[in-house]
């Protein structure tokens, strides 16, 4: 059960209106990173989550947390969008340069949405449940989420520097603050799961099914060889469980690809008589 508090989490106030940048923060709402797949992901997470309780109640607080970054970012949107009428644009777009600047307002705002926020990134596509990642595995989805809350805050703070707007850069400061405390937040969980775990996942797969000569070698698989001075190819694995090696010249060992015909109902390319 959810319940809804009508103070957002921390202000979301902009100083003057700017549609142009309303469609710019939409990336940070209804894109591949933003606020909406972070709280999808969380929440999916937590409730699928069968390990212990602890987990399920931490992704449970992030997740409804990030409802809240999705409600400031839309009200943001919103404000951003007052004063600004589609017409207006339009006509200061017939001057080529402000065309340049104001041109990138997006007409959906105004026609779709009645100057409002969307569930869009920043070029209008749709935000898209194939975002998210919840695998039942929570050592692999807290990687995913880390990953996630890196490109999230990368992004805020790209879009931190794109204005100068104080009330817009006083709400990103507090969003960039969270993502800061979210991705040391995940590392912790992750580092607390790879101690009772290891650091492959699964770590449930036997592996004496595994190819053991070839899993910690580096196959330098492009021409150039600068890459045999990483950590990666020399030295204990990160595992703990072997030696990491270099091979200059891997040399392939599987058969040369010749596939039958397909049968005739295919109608696929005849075979040679």
């Amino acid at each position: 059960m959810f319940f809804h508090v009508k103070e957002l989490q921390y202000r979301a106030k902009p100083s003057k209106p700017d549609p142009v940048y309303a469609k710019k923060l939409q990336e940070v709402l209804g894109g591949q990173f933003g606020e909406i797949s972070v709280m999808m992901q969380y929440l999916f997470q937590g409730w699928n989550c069968r390990g212990e309780q602890k987990y399920r109640d931490m992704l449970m607080d992030i997740g409804t947390e990030e409802i809240a970054h999705v409600e400031m970012l839309a009200t943001m949107i919103a404000q951003l969008l007052d004063k600004a009428p589609v017409e207006e644009q339009e006509e200061a777009a017939k001057d080529p340069i402000v065309a340049s600047v104001m041109g990138g307002m997006n007409v959906q705002h105004a026609i779709v949405n009645g100057l409002g926020a969307s569930p869009n990134d920043a070029v209008g596509f749709p935000w898209t449940a194939r975002y998210i990642i919840s695998s039942g595995n929570l050592l692999a989805d807290f990687r995913a989420n880390l990953n996630a809350e890196s490109q999230g805050r990368l992004q805020v703070v790209r879009l931190y520097e794109m204005t100068d707007d104080p009330g817009v850069r006083d709400m990103l400061s507090f969003l960039i603050a969270r993502d800061s405390y979210h991705q040391n937040q995940w590392a912790a969980a992750i580092a607390e799961l790879e101690e009772k775990e290891g650091l492959v996942v699964p770590s449930t797969f036997n592996r004496e099914y595994e190819k053991s000569d070839v899993a910690y070698t580096f196959m330098s698989c492009s021409e150039g060889t600068e890459s045999q001075m990483g950590r990666w190819a020399n030295g204990p694995s990160m595992d703990g469980l072997g030696e990491f090696k270099y091979e200059a010249k891997p040399v392939a060992t599987g058969q040369a690809p010749v596939l039958e015909p397909a049968p005739g109902y295919i109608h696929g390319t005849p075979p040679v008589k």
